[in-house]
C-alpha cells in the first residue's frame, strides 16, 4: 500500500486536496493531507513563531504517525511552496520516504528561501514590504489573494468558478517566517526516487526541462538521473481542484515510478543547422559576434539574431554559438548581409530590463561598424526573448526595416508571475506604424505559449499591422532543431527571403 502525504502551497491548506484524496482513496492507498500551521493547521502555543521549521515540523509528524503497517511506502508529494517543507522532512527522514513528487513546483536549495522561488514581482515586493526590514519576518504574514489574483500565482485555467469561490474563501494568510527562512539540507535524501508532475497550462513541459538540461543547467542535471521521472497534466497550476482524477491517476503512476525520464544533456553544439551554409568565419567583438559576406564590397543590411531564454548563468556554449544561431547568421551572410549574433543577460524572468539594455547596446554597436549599412537593420527574435520585441515597436527607429520571431513567447506565462508591462507586445503593436513583422509560427506549440502568440496576433490584426505569419503546422518549439524536416527547411528558407526582402529594397 502507498502511503501519499500531500503538501499544500501558500495560502492553502488541506481542504484543496478533498477531491484527490477520495480518488486515491478509492484506488487502496492511505492519505494524509498536511495542516499546515496557521494554513488550516494549529498555530503553535507559547506564541512562537511560525517559519519553515515549523512547517517541516508538521510534515515529520505526519511522517512519524503514518505508514506503519509492513510494506507501505510513503510518498511526499508538494506542491507550489509545499515542495520546501516536503525536502525538509525529507532530508530529516530520508530512510522513511520511498519517493518525493514535485507538483508543479520549483526546484529548492540549500540556504535559499521559499521567497526566492516565487515568480511574482508583485507578490515578491509585497513579503518584503511587510517583512518592514526582518530578516525573517518574524510576527508578520502575507494577507491571501483576491479571487481574480490569484491568477498571478499561477494558471487558474480548470478551475471550476464554485471551487476558486472556495479557494478564495478558505485561503490563510502566509506567515512570512515561511517564505523567508532559508531552507536547510544535508543532502541525506538526495539519493531518494523522485517524479517531478508540470502543468503545462502553466508553463512548464517536459521539453522545457529538457532543453534546460541540454544548456548545461547545474542544478537541472540531477533530473537526467534514472531515478526521476516526469509527468505532463494538460492543466493550469492547481490540478486537485481543475483536473482531480487525472492527478491521482499520475500520482498513483508516480508512486510506482512510472513517467517519462529526461535524457542526460545532449551535445547540441554538435548539431549542424539543417540547412547548408557556408562556412565563415566570425568576428568576435564583446558579447557581439559578426558574420560577412564572403564578397563583402561597401556598407551590408544587417540582421540581428536574438537568443531566447531564460539561459542559465552558466550555460556552455553560450547562446551565440548555438549551432542554431551561428547557422542563421552565415545563411544570411551567404544572401549578402551581416549576420549577427549576441549573448545578452536573460538569465531569469526578471531579467528582461537587463537583456534588453544588453540588445540596445549591441544593436547601436553594429550599426556603429563601418562595414554595416546602420540605416538598413531587421532585427530577429527566438523563443523567450519575445517580449524584447515591445521596445522595438514601441519605439520603431528609422533604421529598423524588419522585425521578426520565431516561435516567439509573446506575453508573461502564467508561472511567471507579472511582467513589467512595458514587455508586453500586444500592448506595443499599434504603435509599429508601418514596420514589417514576420512571425514564424509553430503548429506543435505548447498550449500556454500559442496563447500568448494568439493574443498578440490579435491585437496586430486589430491595429493594422504589417504582419506576415509563415506557418510550420507540424513544427514544435524549436523546430530548426527538434523537426529537421523539408517543411522546417522551407519555413527557413521563406522566412529568410522576407526578411531581406524588407531589407534590400
Amino acid at each position: 500500500m502507498t502511503v501519499f502525504i500531500l503538501v499544500s502551497g501558500v495560502f492553502t491548506g488541506p481542504h484543496v486536496w478533498a477531491d484527490a484524496t477520495a480518488r486515491l482513496t478509492e484506488a487502496g492507498a492511505e492519505v494524509h493531507a498536511v495542516a499546515l500551521a496557521g494554513l488550516g493547521g494549529p498555530v503553535p502555543a507559547g506564541g512562537t513563531e511560525i517559519d519553515l521549521e515549523t512547517h517541516i515540523a508538521d510534515v515529520l509528524a505526519v511522517i512519524d504517525s503514518a505508514g506503519k503497517e509492513a510494506g507501505q511506502e510513503i510518498v511526499l508529494v508538494g506542491h507550489d511552496y509545499g515542495i520546501h517543507p516536503v525536502l525538509g522532512a525529507a532530508d530529516r527522514r530520508a530512510e522513511k520516504v520511498a519517493r518525493i513528487v514535485y507538483l508543479d513546483s520549483g526546484l529548492p536549495r540549500d540556504g535559499v528561501p521559499a521567497l526566492a522561488a516565487v515568480a511574482d514581482r508583485g507578490l515578491r515586493e509585497q513579503a518584503l514590504q511587510a517583512a518592514g526590514g526582518s530578516a525573517e519576518g518574524a510576527g508578520a504574514a502575507l494577507a491571501p489573494p483576491e479571487r481574480d489574483a490569484w491568477q498571478f500565482l499561477g494558471s487558474t485555467a480548470g478551475i471550476p468558478d464554485a471551487a476558486l469561490d472556495r479557494l478564495t474563501a478558505l485561503a490563510s494568510p502566509q506567515p512570512l517566517g515561511t517564505l523567508l527562512r532559508p531552507l536547510t539540507l544535508t543532502g541525506a535524501a538526495a539519493a531518494l526516487p523522485t517524479a517531478a508532475v508540470l502543468c503545462t497550462g502553466n508553463g512548464a513541459s517536459i521539453a522545457m526541462v529538457q532543453a534546460q538540461v541540454d544548456f548545461g543547467e547545474p542544478t537541472l542535471q540531477a533530473f537526467a538521473d534514472p531515478r526521476v521521472t516526469f509527468f505532463e497534466l494538460h492543466t493550469g497550476h492547481w490540478p486537485m481542484l481543475s483536473d482531480p482524477t487525472a492527478l491521482a491517476g499520475t500520482l498513483l503512476k508516480a508512486a510506482a515510478g512510472e513517467g517519462h525520464r529526461l535524457t542526460p544533456r545532449r551535445a547540441t553544439e554538435a548539431q549542424p543547422f539543417l540547412l547548408d551554409v557556408p562556412e565563415l568565419p566570425r568576428e568576435r567583438s564583446g558579447n557581439v559576434d559578426l558574420y560577412l559576406p564572403p564578397d563583402a564590397r561597401g556598407p551590408r543590411p544587417a540582421v540581428v539574431f536574438v537568443h531566447g531564454g531564460p539561459v542559465p548563468r552558466g550555460a556552455r556554449p553560450t547562446p551565440r554559438d548555438w549551432p542554431g544561431l551561428v547557422g542563421y547568421a552565415r545563411y544570411a551572410a551567404g544572401q549578402g548581409v551581416v549576420g549577427v549574433t549576441l549573448d545578452h543577460r536573460l538569465h531569469a524572468v526578471t531579467d528582461y530590463a537587463t537583456a534588453a539594455a544588453d540588445v540596445a547596446e549591441a544593436v547601436e554597436r553594429v550599426r556603429a561598424d563601418p562595414r554595416v549599412d546602420g540605416d538598413r537593420v531587421a532585427l530577429w527574435f527566438f523563443s523567450g526573448s519575445g517580449p524584447l520585441t515591445a521596445d522595438w515597436m514601441g519605439r520603431t527607429p528609422p533604421w529598423l526595416r524588419c522585425l521578426a520571431a520565431n516561435y516567439p513567447v509573446m506575453a508573461a506565462l502564467p508561472n511567471w508571475g507579472r511582467l513589467d508591462s512595458r514587455f508586453h507586445p500586444a500592448n506595443a503593436v499599434a504603435a509599429a506604424g508601418s514596420l514589417p513583422l514576420v512571425l514564424v509560427r509553430a503548429g506543435l506549440e505548447t498550449a500556454a505559449v500559442a496563447a500568448t502568440v494568439e493574443e498578440f496576433l490579435t491585437a496586430a490584426r486589430e491595429s493594422g499591422a504589417d504582419i506576415q505569419v509563415i506557418d510550420v503546422p507540424n513544427g514544435h518549439h524549436d523546430f530548426e532543431t527538434v523537426d529537421r524536416t523539408d517543411e522546417s527547411r522551407e519555413a527557413v528558407r521563406h522566412a529568410m527571403r522576407t526578411v531581406l526582402g524588407h531589407l534590400t529594397v
